[in-house]
């Protein structure tokens, strides 16, 4: 069997609904944002194992480890997907970018909450960079659909609700991210191209950036040092969600375009997990004890995620299924293979 066949009957098997994508005429042209990103080279290289066309666009920004996204980046070159290096906010993006694009996914972002990020950061890579990439949308005749990348913070401090609920944001990101959510979906409101966002929910696993909390904790357990534990954190509850099942996710909008256009949808586990049990399962993992340094509270960090993914199973026949410790496993064998 082919094995671009092999990997989409493997995601059919799954229970995700991509049977479209094994008829060779449906395989696209697909340009992907942020793609040497956490979340995005994971589904950059995804598209690729399924025999689509994929062009990246990076910024690089020194927000964290350049040379982490140029170790994602090399990785995704040596599959064959290009990666063009450009800042979304600058500049004319129809002279950089090609034009034959057939699905647009949206990753590239100023990311979490963190006191060394302004407001002009976040709102010149989240709303100025997002409005100049739906401009160059606008110009793709081929284009089928525009995917913009959301997050949970977008709900506020608590995000347990359908997508109906009135957005609450409670930070930078949260605000800037509602925004370039809005400045897509308008799109397709105006019927200009057809467009849908996906709102993520803690994603986990290799490849996660090195001041997220599990990339930290698995560094400073190897080492001995002590994790800084905002104080109260340890009672907050997420929704952990494995990296591949977020794809699982992302991905299965490819073929659904009229069934998704103009939809937000939740992607991430319907299962809990305290910040405190996020900790034992590195420890366990690690067979360390990891040591912990309580530091003040951080302003706008949500109290509790949980998805709620009633949208995303009915459209998309969506169902994570990877446990914490799994995830934790698979992100220790990573991260001991690139920085041990």
């Amino acid at each position: 069997m082919d094995e671009r066949l092999k990997n989409a009957d493997l995601l059919y098997k799954k229970g995700i609904n991509l049977h479209i994508i094994l008829q060779d005429n449906q395989y696209m042209k697909v340009l992907v944002t942020g793609a040497a990103g956490f979340i995005g080279s994971h589904t950059a290289e995804r598209l690729k194992d399924l025999g689509h066309d994929v062009i990246g666009v990076d910024n690089f920004s020194p927000y964290y480890s350049v040379e982490l996204k140029q170790l994602n980046a090399k990785e995704l070159e040596e599959k064959g997907i290009s990666i063009i290096r450009h800042d979304l906010r600058f500049g004319s993006l129809i002279k950089e970018l090609p034009l034959d694009i057939d699905y647009i996914f949206h990753f590239a972002a100023q990311p979490g909450i963190s006191t060394t990020s302004t407001f002009e950061d976040y709102f010149s890579n989240n709303i100025i960079a997002t409005k100049n990439l739906v401009d160059y949308a606008l110009e793709c005749k081929k284009l089928k659909l525009f995917v913009n990348i959301g997050t949970s913070s977008i709900y506020g401090l608590e995000a347990t609700f359908p997508e109906d609920f009135a957005p609450k944001p409670a930070s930078h990101y949260g605000v800037t991210k509602l925004a370039a959510e809005q400045l897509v979906l308008q799109k397709s409101r105006e019927e200009q191209f057809k467009a849908c966002s996906l709102r993520l929910y803690s994603v986990i696993g290799p490849r996660e950036r090195p001041e997220k909390m599990y990339t930290k904790l698995i560094d400073l357990g190897l080492k001995g040092e002590a994790f800084p534990l905002f104080d109260g954190s340890d009672t907050h509850l997420r929704s952990f969600t494995y990296v591949g099942d977020i794809v699982d996710g992302v991905v299965s909008v490819i073929g659904n375009d009229d069934k998704v256009n103009g939809e937000i949808i939740n992607l991430g586990t319907e299962v809990e997990h305290t910040t405190q049990e996020g900790i034992d399962a590195v420890a366990e993992v690690l067979k360390k004890e990891i040591k912990l340094n309580v530091i003040p509270k951080r302003a706008g960090d949500q109290l509790r995620t949980k998805a709620n993914i009633d949208k995303a199973r009915k459209l998309l026949n969506y169902d994570p299924n990877t446990t914490l410790l799994e995830s934790v496993r698979a992100q220790v064998e990573w991260f001991k293979a690139n920085f041990s």
